[in-house]
């Protein structure tokens, strides 16, 4: 009988989430632990990914939190030895780890003549090398590094899955945020260059791009306080086809369907985006 490859098994899996202490991944982890993976969260932090840990294992799932730096080569060597020893070999790794920085950031979309001339503005000009040289580091080696550690798994177990997190950004670069869309852009490349680097050892590397979510640490960023939209928000939503922000739900599936090597066996080097539409529509 052919397996049923419409349904994600991760059963006996161990999938290590890097970044976990975040809301999204946070979430994806206990979406790993739901389709019966072993999870490990890392995160340079660990008050978050406690409680992560400990509402997987209400819900009887297996996960177990671990504190590291994802730029530290050292500090992600000691949490693969770790959960190594603790889980198991290392099946599943979600790269998740990432951001931006507001001294990588921009105060307007466009440069205007006299706007140098100003001192009450960031402008391009103004952005700190410091803070651009974080939003790369995070993002790059924040992706890298990881999958030096665990990777190295995979190969002595005879193969795995690697998903990094890529963005609406490495498509077309959003306005304000040149370090972060140039990082991203990066993930997105690197995951090819992964994918190909692995194909003979059974390991696989996609990443998925979400588009633009809303939940409940993000709404007074998008929204004003009588609920309308800010102008930056209204320019997402016309910019999403669909005409919404995504739910942090909908990202399961893609991650699931890259995950199942029954449906997608023969899937390695894509970035799957997960935005409504934002990626294929021009506006126009």
């Amino acid at each position: 009988m052919e397996r049923n490859v419409l349904t994600t098994d991760l059963t006996g899996k161990v999938a290590v989430v890097t970044g976990a202490g975040g809301v999204l991944c946070g979430y994806l982890s206990k979406v790993l632990a739901r389709a019966g993976a072993k999870v490990a969260l890392v995160n340079r932090s660990d008050a978050a990914i406690n409680q992560y840990a400990a509402e997987i294992i209400a819900e009887g799932g297996i996960a177990k939190a671990y504190k590291g730096n994802v730029l530290s080569k050292e500090d992600m060597e000691k949490v693969a030895a770790q959960v190594l020893e603790d889980l198991g070999p290392c099946d599943i790794l979600l790269n998740g780890a990432g951001g931006n920085n507001p001294r990588a950031t921009t105060d307007k979309e466009f440069y205007e003549p006299g706007d140098l001339e100003r001192d009450d503005i960031k402008t391009f000009f103004d952005l700190d090398d410091d803070g651009v040289n974080m939003v790369f580091d995070l993002n790059v080696n924040g992706t890298m590094i990881p999958t030096q550690a665990f990777a190295k798994h995979m190969i002595a177990s005879g193969g795995g899955n690697i998903i990094n997190i890529s963005s609406m950004n490495a498509f077309v670069p959003l306005t304000k945020i040149p370090a972060y869309s140039g990082a991203k852009a990066a993930v997105s490349n690197f995951t090819q260059w992964l994918a190909v680097h692995f194909s003979k050892c059974n390991i696989r590397v996609n990443a998925i791009a979400p588009g633009f979510f809303s939940s409940k640490q993000n709404q007074s960023l998008l929204f004003n306080e009588d609920g309308t939209p800010t102008a930056r928000t209204q320019k997402i939503l016309d910019g999403t086809p669909m005409g919404r922000f995504g739910r942090t739900e909908e990202l399961a599936g893609g991650l699931l369907f890259l995950l199942n090597d029954a449906a997608a066996g023969f899937i390695t080097g894509i970035v799957l985006p997960i935005d409504g539409g934002f990626s294929a529509y021009s506006g126009v």
